[in-house]
């Protein structure tokens, strides 16, 4: 990486040096340093290559409070004359949805008052929360197994303590998976109990690869599951088998309250251009401005020193010269992977 003519015209810019001999904090020229990537993988990849030189070449720099992230939008929405920038895509729904809402009403079934207003638009929000916190804990357990969570019987402190009942709640949840025929992972979950406490195992098979996770009482006590068994309790026993959504003049049946969200989702859509960025050169000079250069518009990441080791531990598993770490680590996070770039 230090052979790369760009890192050289960095290190000359910056004035500073680099290594324990040569560096010396007081040359440095500019005192905001700031990584301007795309906002796709390919841009993720670098912002940790840099972070990863940052850190090994110039740590005083981050200790300092001198290095930041830039944050370029991912999409843009135009509907007729009217544009607005996004960051990610759970501020991309988070914009759908509240457009969706409006006018929209959920029938739980054919004889009950609707479901609108500030009542769905709550409901629908902390359903979403709850997808994104699933989402985010994917890597230690299978987002299958999370969401189907949602429909499980809360486990409290006295359910949690007790062995029997918690090999009898995982078998329940062990059928459920099971019957889920549209699934592309297979999962098998088993028990193992000690004297004072128990550790379900769960084996997910996909592809003729098989990935291992243990869930224990520890889970079960984190605010991601509390957020899980709320959402449980508020949709338990909601909708009927007659119950449908309705937006205007349009409506459909659901099952589901997902169904619900999701189908909310593509109507807003609908009339909407959505132009995914898939790298700063495809923005114009007046939209880079706008979005990522303007000081009086822009949004800035501060460094911190957590963020660069943990930038360096990546690196050092997937371009490290120890084979071992980089296949268990793409075998442990393969199941997780929803959008790769080939």
């Amino acid at each position: 990486m230090l052979s790369s003519a760009e890192v050289g015209t960095l290190i000359t810019a910056l004035g500073c040096g680099i290594g324990r001999e040569e560096f010396n904090i007081a040359k440095l020229r500019y005192h905001r340093i700031i990584i301007m990537t795309d906002a796709d993988v390919d841009g993720s990849h670098i912002r940790t290559l840099l972070l990863t030189f940052f850190y090994r070449q110039m740590p005083e720099l981050i200790e300092n409070g001198y290095i930041y992230i830039a944050q370029p939008p991912l999409y843009k929405l135009k509907k007729g004359k009217q544009e607005r920038y996004v960051k990610d895509d759970a501020e991309l729904n988070v914009h759908l949805l509240s457009n969706a809402l409006d006018g929209a009403e959920l029938h739980v079934n054919t004889s009950a008052p609707p479901l609108s207003g500030q009542a769905l638009e709550a409901l629908t929000t902390q359903h979403m929360q709850v997808m994104q916190t699933l989402k985010r804990i994917a890597r230690r357990m299978p987002y299958d197994v999370l969401e189907k969570m949602i429909t499980m019987p809360g486990i409290d402190d006295s359910n949690m303590r007790d062995g029997q009942k918690m090999t009898e709640w995982f078998g329940e949840l062990n059928e459920r998976l099971k019957t889920d025929t549209a699934r592309l992972t297979s999962y098998e979950i088993t028990m193992e109990q000690a004297a004072d406490d128990w550790t379900a195992k769960i084996e997910a098979l996909r592809h003729g690869i098989t990935n291992s996770f243990e869930i224990d009482g520890e889970f079960f006590e984190s605010g991601e599951y509390k957020s899980i068994k709320l959402l449980g309790e508020e949709l338990d026993g909601l909708l009927s088998d007659d119950a449908y959504i309705q937006r205007g003049d349009k409506q459909q049946a659901i099952s589901s309250f997902k169904e619900c969200v999701n189908w909310l989702l593509e109507e807003a859509k609908k009339g909407q251009h959505i132009q995914r960025y898939k790298g700063l050169g495809e923005m114009n000079p007046e939209q880079l401005w706008e979005t990522t250069l303007d000081a009086a518009q822009r949004t800035l990441l501060q460094v911190q020193i957590e963020d660069a080791i943990g930038a360096d531990e990546i690196f050092t598993t997937l371009m490290g010269d120890q084979v071992e770490p980089r296949r268990e680590f793409i075998e442990s996070n393969a199941l997780n992977t929803s959008n790769l770039d080939v």
